[in-house]
């Protein structure tokens, strides 16, 4: 490997106007085409022809896997609905045999006289590319590129014929079923020997077995040209003087690739903004050469008063952009554009022995979501995934775990640099219980090296973690810390999610009692997890009506059933906390109490002991790979349930909360700021509404802490079930936090809550716009002296009655005390609507509504979700259902 160290600093002759003269890349999008080996008896050097006739063969999906190219031309049902998924609907083969891809594309004219490249950013799991007739080479490994150069085999201006064979991980195991009788069964086993895979795709009791195993052209596939040297895997490093941040120094690394057979001279350029910088560089034949810009060589590298990238929540996430070219003879070879972010890590306080993240000197509450894999079917768009990533921002997250690096693709790592989610990112290793070591070392280390090499630079990566619930065997670990210590040293390197500083795994992942998540026996709890119900709109989209009242194995395919969930318990848990289940509508209703009971306690549990010595939560899971019943946020839909609202309002920065094990009322400040003379108000209702018991305090909460009150003495003439509100205010009385909770005076039992009367709450709306976006501010006041608890909204069209997804509300599942008010912003796209005015339906526990239709926004009772709507049914067991107490 040569080292080039010649710089030359020029600054103000420095000119890139030779800038963006590469020409662009061709994405390979349509026109793909798809076949089973099975059927097809030619060789890929006659596929790869331009009169080849794929006589039979289906349209193909790419980016997509092979079931989504057949679900697409609807030779399977989709199996994200009902039990579609079952064997004998979509055959395990699918896993067992290779599948052929082929298409065309016109080589642009302006390749003429240059390397042209046909690149592959993923592919699962193995692929032998040929291109006119010829073999261009393989790829192995789903998180490997493939890059090519195919200079000798087309010509610019004119037609190419592409063949792709994709062959199936070796070892795609047995699959899991999930049922009622048997439950979730095991997780993932042999699939683990093939190491960079979608290893979840085997079964998981998250996500049933995938009958591909997800193979196909997953990632995107493009054409690109260059001259004689390419540019490749630009990597930039920023540095603070901590605790200063006024300045920073920014280093860049680049590797440059010689395509030719002669040593060639030339000056590599860059530039951030209006601060450029070069250096005379020369590539020895057919080799790569890594060349760096320090900020001792380049002094206009050190920046003043650089603008920063912060976590979600604690500033904002300001992005450069870095240009890259290589020019030979003046002329532009090669160019890259990346976007960076200035930050640095720290991952030690002097105050705790436990992982501690601090971020540009400000220490940072980790709570997060873990994410099993973007999509069980890898069908992953822009506008989905940005979707579920501003629901996360919202949620007031500050870190997404990539568990088992499963969702490994440019897309996210931009998302999560734009929103603010510190990545928590691993390698393709699970827990040791769940699959045995990778086969291959060699290749597994390979598409570690990949990742890193192509992400590294993306400021949301905050810690790099070689695997789940254990261990990597020492090879693979010394491995990897030569590896990183070559590639990138500016992050963590974390052996194990579950072992180190404090880190902790292994659950629970099962609805507990508020007061049980106040139990902590680690700093960093890198997974814990709950039921969470979806909408009763959601449950019905995700089976057909002859399912929704029984559960049955439709709803074990949905992952409810035994398993670390234990949603053998849940129903008793409803009936027992909230009242007696009536159908499925009375299911949803209560269910969403124990969503918001259980995730608000998830994390004030651990708030309760903010850096003393807890510094992060990451539940188990935000995000559904799947329409589920349990751990997520919202729904595969993408429609929110009360988890997300209630971890919104427990994962403020500021916030106030009762602590459920204690009984007294704390304030959690997470801030670098102490907040001084603010005011805590405690009012303590019956089920009536009427108030027994309120106090004002003063207090002072220092930064990165939670202060405690005495224990709240509570009134003697408690009803069966009572209320506490509580309230933060600065010492100006600008309200900082807010909280409601609902109790028994027996413990566990809100049984009352079931018969609670209904209270018409009343609402006015105003609809604006603003670009491409819809808002709607929703007020809803309580006229009445009674409690409206969990007051729900849903946005819908006007006249198709259909539901407008994605949707992002301030603030959902709310309760209003008699003559309280609440403003609620909603937001959507514009183009969502199709032209229709909006319409907003209400429900909650003893929810209704008066109708109002003004302004173009419609409001109205949803009686979709009236316990009344439906028979009564109980919500029986199916019958196959074997009671498991434990």
């Amino acid at each position: 490997m040569h080292i080039s160290i010649t710089r030359l600093l020029l600054f103000a002759l420095l000119s890139f106007s030779a800038f963006a003269q590469t020409p662009a890349n061709v994405t390979l999008t349509n026109g793909w085409q798809l076949q089973d080996i099975a059927k097809v008896q030619d060789s890929g050097e006659k596929i790869s022809t331009l009169d080849y006739k794929a006589n039979n063969w289906y349209t193909a999906t790419v980016p997509g896997t092979v079931l989504t190219s057949l679900v697409n031309n609807k030779v399977y049902p989709d199996p994200m609905y009902g039990e579609n998924n079952r064997p004998e609907i979509i055959s395990e083969y699918l896993c067992h045999t290779s599948y052929w891809y082929k298409t065309k594309v016109t080589v642009p004219k302006s390749y003429d006289g240059k390397a042209i490249w046909l690149n592959f950013d993923g592919v699962n799991y193995e692929a032998t590319i040929y291109v006119n007739g010829k073999k261009a080479g393989t790829i192995k490994g789903a998180f490997a590129r493939g890059v090519f150069n195919i200079t000798p085999f087309v010509t610019a201006g004119k037609e190419a014929a592409i063949a792709v064979l994709i062959a199936p991980q070796p070892n795609p195991g047995i699959s899991h079923e999930h049922n009622i009788a048997t439950g979730m069964g095991k997780n993932g086993l042999y699939s683990s020997y093939d190491g960079p895979t979608f290893l979840c795709s085997i079964g998981w009791d998250w996500i049933p077995a995938i009958r591909d195993r997800n193979s196909g052209i997953w990632q995107k596939v493009f054409l690109s040209a260059t001259d004689a040297v390419s540019i490749k895997d630009p990597f930039v490093v920023t540095d603070l003087p901590l605790p200063a941040t006024d300045k920073a120094a920014i280093k860049i690394e680049t590797t440059l690739q010689n395509n030719t057979n002669a040593s060639q001279t030339g000056v590599l350029k860059g530039s951030i903004g209006n601060v450029t910088f070069q250096q005379n560089v020369t590539v020895p034949a057919n080799t790569l050469s890594i060349v760096y810009f320090t900020p001792e060589a380049f002094k206009q590298l050190n920046f003043k008063n650089p603008k920063l990238w912060w976590p979600n929540g604690y500033g904002r996430q300001d992005l450069y952009n870095l240009k890259l070219s290589f020019e030979l003879n003046g002329k532009v070879s090669d160019e890259r554009e990346l976007k960076f972010g200035i930050r640095e890590y720290e991952y030690a306080v002097p105050s705790s022995e436990f992982l501690t993240i601090s971020v540009n000197g400000v220490q940072v509450i980790c709570k997060g979501g873990n994410w099993g894999m973007d999509d069980a079917m890898k069908r992953v768009t822009p506008e989905r995934l940005e979707a579920q990533i501003k629901m996360h921002q919202q949620a007031n997250y500050t870190m997404i775990r990539n568990w088992v690096g499963q969702s490994t693709n440019e897309m996210l790592y931009d998302l999560c640099d734009k929103y603010g989610l510190m990545i928590w990112d691993e390698f393709f290793q699970a827990n040791p219980g769940d699959g045995p070591n990778p086969a291959d070392v060699d290749l597994y280390l390979y598409n570690v090296q990949e990742k890193i090499l192509r992400y590294r630079t993306h400021p949301s990566i905050a810690v790099w973690c070689a695997r789940n619930e254990g261990f990597p065997p020492k090879k693979i670990d010394d491995a990897l810390k030569i590896m990183l210590g070559k590639l990138d040293t500016s992050r963590l390197y974390q052996a194990s999610s579950t072992d180190g500083k404090g880190v902790r795994s292994h659950g629970p992942y099962s609805w507990r009692k508020p007061e049980e998540f106040y139990t902590i026996e680690e700093a960093f709890k890198t997974e814990t997890g709950t039921m969470s119900i979806p909408t009763l709109e959601s449950v019905q989209g995700m089976m057909p009506q002859k399912d929704w009242e029984e559960i049955n194995d439709d709803w074990a395919q949905h992952d409810f059933a035994k398993g670390a969930q234990k949603a053998q318990l849940f129903p008793d848990i409803i009936n027992e906390r909230y009242g007696k289940i009536k159908n499925l509508a009375d299911f949803v209703r209560k269910s969403q109490l124990a969503n918001y009971e259980s995730y608000r306690a998830m994390y004030e549990g651990r708030f309760a002991k903010l850096f003393d010595p807890v510094t992060g939560v990451i539940t188990w899971m935000s995000h559904p790979a799947q329409p589920s019943f349990v751990w997520q946020l919202y729904h595969y839909d993408l429609e929110p349930n009360a988890s997300l609202f209630a971890v919104k309002k427990a994962c403020e920065a500021i916030h106030i909360q009762f602590n459920e094990k204690e009984g007294n009322v704390q304030v959690i400040n997470s801030t670098p700021q102490a907040l001084a003379k603010a005011k805590v108000h405690t009012a303590i209702y019956d089920i009536n509404g009427k108030l027994l018991q309120k106090t004002d305090v003063t207090i002072d909460a220092p930064k990165y802490k939670a202060t405690g009150l005495p224990k709240l003495q509570l009134p003697q003439n408690l009803t069966a079930v009572y209320f506490i509100k509580l309230q933060l205010t600065d010492a100006k009385g600008k309200v900082l936090s807010d909280n409601f909770y609902w109790k028994g005076s027996q413990p566990d039992n809100m049984q009352a809550l079931d018969v609670l009367p209904v209270v018409n709450i009343k609402a006015t709306a105003t609809k604006r716009t603003e670009g491409s976006k819809c808002f709607i501010d929703i007020t809803l006041s309580n006229p009445t002296d009674k409690p409206a608890v969990m007051a729900h909204l849903q946005l819908r069209k006007s006249k198709s009655d259909t539901r407008v997804l994605p949707v992002y509300y301030t603030d959902n599942y709310v309760s209003l005390l008699g003559g309280e008010s609440k403003k609620i912003t909603i937001e959507a796209a514009i183009a969502d609507f199709n032209g229709e005015d909006a319409l907003i339906l209400v429900d909650g526990l003893n929810v209704g509504i008066t109708d109002i239709n003004a302004n173009g926004v419609a409001v109205k009772l949803n009686k979709n979700t009236q316990v009344s709507t439906w028979p009564e049914t109980g919500l029986p067991w199916s019958p196959f259902f074997v009671e498991d107490k434990k």
